[in-house]
């Protein structure tokens, strides 16, 4: 099916920021025409954009839709007093109590809630100890389903032992494989791994081996916590960032999330190994684990919400205003940078050069803003307004692939009620289990640092 979408404002790039008028034609998946005067036989459905603003779908570069059931989640422990302790306490317990109908949930509610806030592509990061053996097919059913792309890759750890560690680089082999042969359209692959400090050497290599047979990049939290950076030094006399690359982990298909507490030696190898970061400023915040050095990290430097939904206006907003903090003279167009990163991994990843734009040939990964400009919107005052005034609730209509997943701000694939009954149903249940789970008794060895650390 072909659409026109009429009389809208169209965003074709946001960095640099290119505003074109006329009308964008979309066929078989992809922009086909922009410009007036289109589709004059009139075979294509028509959508009137009158009004509104046309932008490319944002992408999230680094997620765990697993939390999405997690809102309100009842908590009856002592209240955590450092980052370790909310992994013991919360996540490292949650993760722990899913299972494969919690994950196919947390999927659905994931990529309802990331596309009705105008975001087209999750790059997760996913982890379910007790339910590893095809996770990962099943949260790509979920997104497909709903009709969201995504970039899935399982956590590969030694916190919940050597088996556990071993099933979950053969879950990233296994679903790399079916991803190759084509079964997901809509999701792509990395190898999961978690981070260096609930890592073995031998786990480690085993994660670089197979991206090395599947062609793969590393998908890695890096630096999030001191923690990270006092066990790598404390186990192996280098700094985290240090241990990934001569471990072969790093190179220009990884993507390192957080890298909060690095070095400016670490950031340099991060620049020289063209590594994707994905910085996390809300979730940062909300750890306390403190702010990434951005001016070292180099220009792949992406946006991720770390589990905190899929709102990448809401995200770029924090992030604008986190840095805006530290003094005065934050470029209003950097959030848009930044995204256009998370657009550019996802591209190299799904082979479309051109996600992230929308010109002909591109596929057609569109967003529909119901936004009224009260003053000149143009290439130099989009930043601005994307700052100061779009946001995911002026998202109307998105299209991935071509296909128009939200109409009218309801997603047309999934029955939103249905989903909400599964997702409390199940949400439930996921609760349930979680009382009857421990804090994870997993540690790092936090032992002072090496005089010798990088």
């Amino acid at each position: 099916m072909s659409l026109l979408l009429t009389g809208a404002t169209v965003v074709a790039s946001l960095h640099p920021p290119t505003l074109v008028g006329g009308d964008v034609l979309v066929s078989g998946g992809r922009v086909a025409a922009i410009g007036t005067g289109l589709d004059q036989a009139g075979s294509a459905q028509r959508i009137d954009c009158s009004g509104c603003v046309v932008v490319p779908g944002n992408v999230c570069a680094h997620t765990h839709a697993y939390s999405a059931l997690a809102r309100g989640m009842p908590y009856h422990l002592p209240p955590p007093t450092s980052f370790l302790e909310i992994l013991q306490r919360v996540w490292w317990r949650l993760d722990r109590a899913l299972d494969l109908p919690a994950i196919r949930a947390s999927g659905l509610v994931a990529a309802r809630e990331a596309l009705l806030a105008g975001t087209t592509t999750l790059v997760d990061h996913h982890a379910s100890p007790n339910a590893i053996d095809g996770s990962l097919d099943v949260l790509a059913a979920a997104f497909e389903q709903v009709g969201i792309r995504s970039v899935l890759c399982y956590e590969v750890t030694d916190r919940d032992g050597p088996e556990r560690a071993d099933a979950g680089v053969e879950e990233n082999r296994g679903f790399l494989r079916r991803v190759a042969e084509g079964r997901w359209p809509l999701a792509r692959g990395m190898v999961g791994a978690h981070a260096s400090f609930t890592l073995s050497d031998e786990t480690l290599a085993a994660c670089v081996a197979l991206a090395h047979e599947a062609r793969a990049g590393i998908h890695v939290h890096l630096a999030e916590d001191q923690a990270d950076e006092a066990d790598a030094e404390a186990r192996f006399g280098l700094r985290a960032a240090h241990r990934l690359a001569n471990a072969g982990a790093l190179s220009d298909a990884s993507l390192a999330a957080h890298a909060v507490h690095l070095t400016a030696a670490e950031a340099e190898v991060l620049r020289a190994s063209d590594v994707t970061v994905a910085h996390n400023p809300r979730s940062n915040m909300n750890n306390a684990v403190g702010r990434a050095p951005l001016a070292w990290l180099g220009p792949r430097l992406a946006l991720g919400t770390d589990g905190i939904g899929a709102d990448m206006f809401e995200e770029s907003r924090a992030a604008y205003l986190r840095l805006q903090e530290d003094g005065l003279d934050t470029p209003a167009g950097w959030p848009l940078t930044a995204l256009t990163e998370g657009s550019a991994l996802a591209g190299r990843l799904f082979d479309e050069p051109a996600l992230g734009r929308i010109e002909v040939g591109a596929p057609a990964d569109l967003v529909v803003l119901d936004y009224a400009a009260p003053t000149p919107l143009t290439d130099d005052s989009l930043a601005s307004h994307w700052i100061f005034g779009l946001s995911a609730a002026s998202v109307r209509d998105v299209l991935v692939g071509g296909e128009l997943v939200v109409h009218d701000r309801e997603v047309t694939r999934v029955d939103a009620d249905e989903l909400a009954l599964e997702a409390r149903d199940e949400s439930r249940r996921l609760w349930e289990r979680l009382e009857r789970i421990g804090p994870h008794p997993f540690s790092p060895n936090l032992a002072p640092a090496s005089a010798g650390g990088t």
